[in-house]
């Protein structure tokens, strides 16, 4: 087979910009039939020990400080974008006018406008775009979408989503940029919320109307060390700084096709350590998904007669559903979150192979900000806000600015 070589730039070697490029490591034992070949070729990033790590490490063929150079490497067919949210529009921006398709992990901008101008970028330059919604790829979400699909739920009228994560419950949890409207742009709506409400479009539909609230919990954090994460710990006693977007987001919601909704997102909730998780509900049957437990879906379907037991089953993530069997065999064998990475950027790659958009790509982070922003006017004025897809000739672009500023 011939296959075609995928030149890979990264932009941002945290958490994210690894787990991208081990992900594109592993897809050559894990995927035979693939159409492509990825190579890691350059890797950017402030940090000079990340740079270490990426080329001994990960085995990328250099790296550099300066992201320009990654967008304009001749050898870089692809450019993964995962540095902080407000700095994604001018490096995606430069990527897709330098012909590199891009993928770019969620939101896509740091706020709503960006996002749309973003995409304008990418569609002007005709590149092929991904988002990471990743967990839109575990088996048993794509399982559940053909149930859906089917029928078996029959109409479906009730649809709860959530994203509630410890990751910033300690109050000594440094005031990393995640927590910073100038460097991340919207909180947990951005950063979370933004996963769950993606996961509905795809299950059930658009979201035609929505009334929201937000509240930042922890107000004050203790001032981070130079090179530090979100997942870093100050002492009692430290110098704080103001958290300036919100811990919690919330939502009530109309779908187009009738169906009525909730969303909730919190980062300092305590209990749920990563409860990404959605319940749909029909008139024929029920299913109920969480990532803590991302191997197991609960099924309730009514029997026709009435005559069978009612109640959930569980059934167990196996080879029988997409992907599974790439990674273990049999049934109830698990698979993990960075399993799910490699399955995205499988996708994704193989898009860029075939010359083909992928989905999600560009157009459904605007799906998603269109929505975010109609929340973001509701949670300022209480009242029902119709979502209406966002352009870059809106007459009210550049309201995000006024929001920041308000925020």
């Amino acid at each position: 087979m011939t296959r075609t070589s995928i030149g890979i730039g990264v932009i941002g070697f945290g958490w994210m910009g690894q787990a991208h490029s081990r992900s594109a490591k592993r897809i050559p034992s894990l995927f035979p039939e693939r159409e492509f070949d990825p190579r890691l070729v350059v890797c950017c990033d402030n940090v000079a020990e990340r740079r270490t790590e990426a080329l001994e490490g990960f085995g990328f063929d250099r790296v550099a400080v300066d992201w320009q150079s990654v967008v304009s490497d001749p050898e870089v067919d692809v450019v993964y974008v995962t540095a902080p949210n407000m700095l994604h529009e001018p490096l995606a921006t430069a990527a897709a006018e330098h012909n590199k398709h891009v993928f770019c992990e969620k939101p896509v901008g740091g706020t709503p406008d960006q996002t749309v101008r973003i995409d304008a970028a990418a569609s002007a330059a005709g590149v092929i775009t991904g988002v990471g919604y990743n967990y839109r790829w575990a088996p048993l979400v794509q399982h559940a979408k053909t149930l859906i699909d089917s029928g078996a739920l029959g109409q479906i009228t009730n649809y709860r989503g959530r994203f509630f994560s410890m990751y910033g419950s300690d109050q000594l949890g440094t005031l990393s940029w995640r927590y910073l409207i100038d460097q991340a742009g919207y909180g947990v709506s951005s950063d979370i919320m933004s996963h769950a409400v993606d996961l509905a479009h795809m299950l059930v539909g658009p979201i035609t109307a929505v009334t929201g609230t937000m509240e930042t919990f922890i107000k004050q954090r203790p001032l981070p060390s130079a090179n530090g994460t979100h997942y870093d710990q100050g002492k009692p006693g430290d110098p704080t700084g103001e958290v300036t977007n919100e811990d919690y987001a919330a939502a009530m919601v109309v779908f187009e096709n009738g169906a009525r909704g909730t969303f909730e997102s919190s980062r300092s909730i305590v209990g749920p350590e990563s409860q990404m998780a959605f319940d749909v509900y029909g008139t024929k049957g029920a299913l109920r998904w969480n990532l803590e437990t991302m191997n197991e879906l609960e099924v309730f379907i009514v029997d026709d007669q009435g005559t069978a037991p009612r109640g959930y089953t569980k059934v167990y993530a196996g080879d029988r559903y997409p992907y599974h069997g790439h990674f273990v065999p049999g049934d109830a064998n698990g698979i993990g979150y960075e399993d799910l990475k490699v399955i995205e950027n499988y996708e994704f790659l193989s898009a860029v192979a075939r010359g083909e958009q992928h989905q999600p790509g560009f157009a459904n982070a605007v799906d998603y900000v269109s929505f975010q922003d109609a929340w973001l006017r509701s949670c300022e004025t209480g009242a029902w806000t119709k979502v209406e897809r966002l352009s870059c000739h809106r007459p009210e672009a550049g309201a995000d600015a006024a929001r920041l500023e308000l925020r």
